[in-house]
């Protein structure tokens, strides 16, 4: 049990060093390339954080373990709106973009739904797997169409004032080791947590919802936070946002591509809800303030939602 507490240990504080890093290169690059920084959240930011998520899924389905990437997808994103972007707002409260609760937000929620017809047999097939990364080249082109559709004044934004100046060698640098870091990182922790769960023995489905999703969701976490402490709350939203349409998409699509699966209906009846209910509850949050914006309170709740379902997990696998 040694090295895996160790790996924890190790992953974590890169995982704190790295984010700082990557969050500065990601803002650089967006300044000195023109696009805004919500673009470099939505895709740049999205992506790199959603690697861990990605990696897992693939090893997972190749060891003939689907139900853990599934379990990782659901989980992430349950992660990422209450814990992440919970901890976030509690930390630094989050002004919304009209435009974002206009665009994108809706669309993270249109991909939620189609995720629930997908999983709403227990079958995740071949062509469920082409339907979800169609989904997500979709998003993709449409997060471009949002972008040029954007007024001009969109890409000097406040947030833009405090990136820092920096050339765009020296940005690529961090942003480029800044996501290996984190990507590595994450894998240390969850090798290691995962080692330590299969030890005490967790179920597949509760090892990929708790620990690994955890785990991986730990890059948005410190990038988001970190983001947010410097003003970037484009990037951390977006951050956010992207992640779990990436997860979605891209990380639900991985098993059945590469190995077909049948799932437990709990990992419909239960995990899919609470992934949804809390994606619903993300809109209605933005809804209720004038100017929309996700302040303490309701990111206090978005993390005691997190934690009461942390709970029932806990008791239905004791």
């Amino acid at each position: 049990m040694l090295f895996p507490i160790l790996s924890i240990i190790a992953g974590l504080i890169i995982l704190v060093w790295s984010a700082d890093r990557f969050v500065i290169g990601a803002a650089a690059t967006a300044k000195n390339s023109g696009m805004s920084p919500m673009l470099i959240g939505l895709t740049i930011v999205s992506f790199g954080t959603s690697a861990p998520e990605i990696l897992v899924s693939i090893m997972a389905s190749i060891n003939g373990s689907g139900s853990l990437a599934v379990g990782n997808a659901l989980g992430s994103n349950i992660a990422n709106i209450g814990l992440v972007l919970g901890i976030t707002a509690i930390i630094a409260p989050l002004p919304v973009k009209s435009a974002v609760l206009r665009k994108e937000i809706p669309l993270l929620l249109s991909i939620t739904l189609l995720a629930g017809a997908v999983l709403y047999n227990l079958n995740i097939t071949l062509f469920d797997g082409i339907l979800l990364l169609a989904s997500l080249a979709i998003c993709l082109v449409m997060f471009a169409k949002f972008q040029k559709s954007s007024p001009p004044t969109d890409h000097i934004s406040d947030e833009a004032e405090e990136i820092p100046e920096m050339s765009t060698g020296k940005a690529l640098f961090w942003l480029i080791l800044g996501l290996s870091l984190l990507v590595a990182s994450s894998r240390m922790l969850v090798w290691g947590a995962v080692e330590i769960a299969t030890y005490i023995g967790v179920s597949e489905l509760v090892i990929g919802l708790t620990i690994v999703a955890i785990g991986t969701s730990l890059p948005e976490l410190a990038a988001s936070v970190a983001s947010a402490l410097k003003n970037h709350h484009d990037i951390a939203l977006g951050n956010i946002v992207g992640s779990n349409i990436f997860n979605i998409a891209a990380v639900m699509a991985i098993p059945g591509l590469v190995s077909p699966i049948t799932l437990d209906s709990i990992a419909f009846n239960r995990d899919y809800m609470v992934m949804l209910g809390l994606t619903a509850l993300l809109l209605v949050f933005c809804l209720l303030q004038r100017p929309a914006k996700i302040n303490r309170v309701e990111g206090g709740l978005l993390t005691a939602a997190y934690a009461g379902y942390m709970f029932v997990l806990y008791t239905m696998s004791t």
